[in-house]
């Protein structure tokens, strides 16, 4: 029986590849899970009981490493902003979705509405933020149903669902159920649920997540904190002492132990006179050096599972801006690496059951169907591409205009949509109505200027090649000097400039610096032969 039959524009889709209830909430079994009580294994938290829960993990039994990475997550302030600095950064990248290769007109038609239905969820975020749960913990499940709307179905996100609702199967490590009372689990229900597995490393479920990396530092800086808490009560206030005279009776014994506590508290005291109080810095023999070095070293481990690096996390004594920036580059590597993890998981469980309820191109084919591609590709720096581009142009590269904007990322007009351009000013005596049809003059600047200049001086040289008359020749070679003492000074100017005002104005200033006799005097050479030479062709008839 196909998925769906058509008549006319309208689907016919059958409901039990469409759920419309929840599994969660229609299994009376699971409704137990909702009135759980949360664990926290981390009190009390030593290496012998957290090898034994990362073993019962192993063992398919998650509930008590699922509680563990929640612990964690809550007491530890440093691993809690890490995991949302990472989690943070997939939420804010673009994304599309894209038609399979050699599309059809359909094919494009039901990309573009499946990336409209997605843009247009309210629950986009929470699903992006509930499935990066799944770095700590590995596993994200995310809860769904769908809905009729016009002529399609489409989903409603529930929402995230804890990993201790879960168990593995049985007799399939790699396979996840829905805990109940039978001890096997459910099988959960197709095109129900949005599964993500997210690999810190390869492995099983139960073994693919930061929890197990991050576990043992969390349980040695908890140990090193107790001990450095400890410190500071005995040695960190300093030592009160009590001196009674002797034949002091009992009770004044008892009321100068009485003082001796509580002036500690209340900063202020009696004591029986002839007797004293005296303070005592606190031992310098030790220090809480030692526990926060452990400490340290437990963070930077903590910061290099989670994000790869230390320098945006914490700044010390070798800690600089650059390394920082190189360190930040490595942290898009793994936001990179993130994000095409969600995006199998989204194509799989989201992208291709809506294509196969509602895509009208369907026929069946996994390998045609759309795809949800997120856009990790950055722009390229305009600065630089400014500057290098007209002057690769200029040197006669052919650049398509294509790859410009794919570099800079910028998107290409679409049809008559209006572009930006630099708007020329017209000519004071210019009439009004040839100032309105005026066209937009080409970007004009430095780099324009400068290749004008090289283009004057290469037609002056291709020039001095052409057989011209000799009077012409010798211009030229008279002329050639001053000439290029006026081109050199130009050039100076332009590569000297930071803005076109700024160039315009050394141009200006330019005009009183250069000598004109030099030219003038060819000049005048020039036009005296020329004189002379046409005198002697009218005398001879010509």
């Amino acid at each position: 029986m196909p998925l769906y039959e058509t008549n006319g524009t309208r689907f016919k889709v059958r409901d039990k590849f469409a759920p419309s209830q929840s599994q969660t909430e229609r299994s009376p079994a699971t409704m137990v899970l909702k009135r759980e009580r949360p664990e926290h294994p981390s009190s009390g938290l030593t290496p012998q009981k957290l090898h034994a829960i990362l073993t019962e993990a192993e063992h398919g039994n998650l509930i008590q490493q699922a509680y563990l990475a929640e612990d964690i997550e809550e007491k530890d302030g440093h691993i809690q902003a890490e995991l949302f600095k990472r989690r943070m950064a997939v939420s804010s990248v673009p994304w599309m979705v894209e038609p399979p290769t050699n599309a059809s007109a359909q094919e494009r038609k039901d990309a573009e509405e499946i990336e409209q239905i997605l843009k247009d969820m309210d629950e986009w975020h929470s699903l992006l933020f509930g499935m990066t749960d799944a770095v700590l913990k590995g596993i994200s499940n995310t809860e769904m149903v769908w809905q009729p709307y016009h002529n399609w179905r489409i989903p409603s996100i529930l929402g995230h669902r804890p990993l201790t609702w879960f168990q593995l199967h049985q007799e399939d490590q790699n396979q996840i159920v829905l805990r109940d009372n039978s001890g096997h689990g459910q099988l959960l229900q197709p095109f129900g649920w949005i599964q993500h597995r997210h690999q810190a490393k390869s492995g099983y479920p139960a073994r693919i997540g930061l929890v197990r990396q991050l576990a043992w530092p969390f349980v040695f800086k908890n140990y090193s904190l107790r001990d450095l808490a400890e410190f500071l009560e005995i040695y960190g206030i300093p030592i009160r002492v009590g001196r009674y005279p002797s034949g002091a009776t009992d009770q004044e014994k008892r009321a100068l132990l009485r003082a001796v506590v509580e002036v500690g508290h209340n900063a202020g005291g009696i004591i029986p006179k002839g007797m004293e109080l005296e303070f005592h810095d606190a031992a310098k023999g030790g220090g809480g050096d030692p526990f926060m070095t452990m400490m340290t070293w437990c963070e930077r481990v903590q910061s290099k599972a989670i994000v790869g690096q230390t320098l945006t996390a914490q700044v010390d004594s070798t800690g600089s801006q650059a390394l920082g920036n190189v360190h930040n580059e490595v942290r898009q590597d793994i936001r990179d690496h993130d994000l095409s993890q969600i995006a199998s998981t989204l194509n799989r469980d989201l992208i291709w059951p809506l294509f196969m309820l509602n895509g009208k191109s369907y026929k069946g084919d996994t390998r045609r169907k759309p795809r949800l591609v997120f856009d990790i590709q950055e722009p390229e720096d305009l600065t630089t591409y400014a500057t290098a581009l007209p002057a690769l142009v200029g040197m006669g590269m052919q650049i398509p205009l294509s790859y410009a904007h794919e570099k800079l990322r910028i998107p290409q007009p679409d049809g008559n949509e209006p572009i930006l351009s630099l708007a020329s000013k017209p000519a004071p005596d210019q009439p009004e109505q040839e100032q309105s049809s005026t066209k937009p003059l080409p970007p004009q600047g430095k780099d324009a200027l400068r290749l004008m200049l090289a283009a004057l001086k290469a037609n002056q040289a291709n020039n001095a090649d052409q057989q011209l008359d000799n009077l012409t020749t010798q211009l030229r070679q008279q002329a050639a000097q001053p000439m290029e003492a006026w081109l050199k000074g130009a050039q100076q100017k332009v590569d000297q400039a930071d803005s076109l005002e700024q160039l315009l104005q050394s141009l200006l200033d330019l005009e009183g610096e250069l000598s004109e006799t030099e030219l003038a005097e060819a000049m005048q050479l020039a036009l005296a032969s020329a004189d002379l030479a046409g005198r002697y062709d009218v005398k001879r008839g010509q």
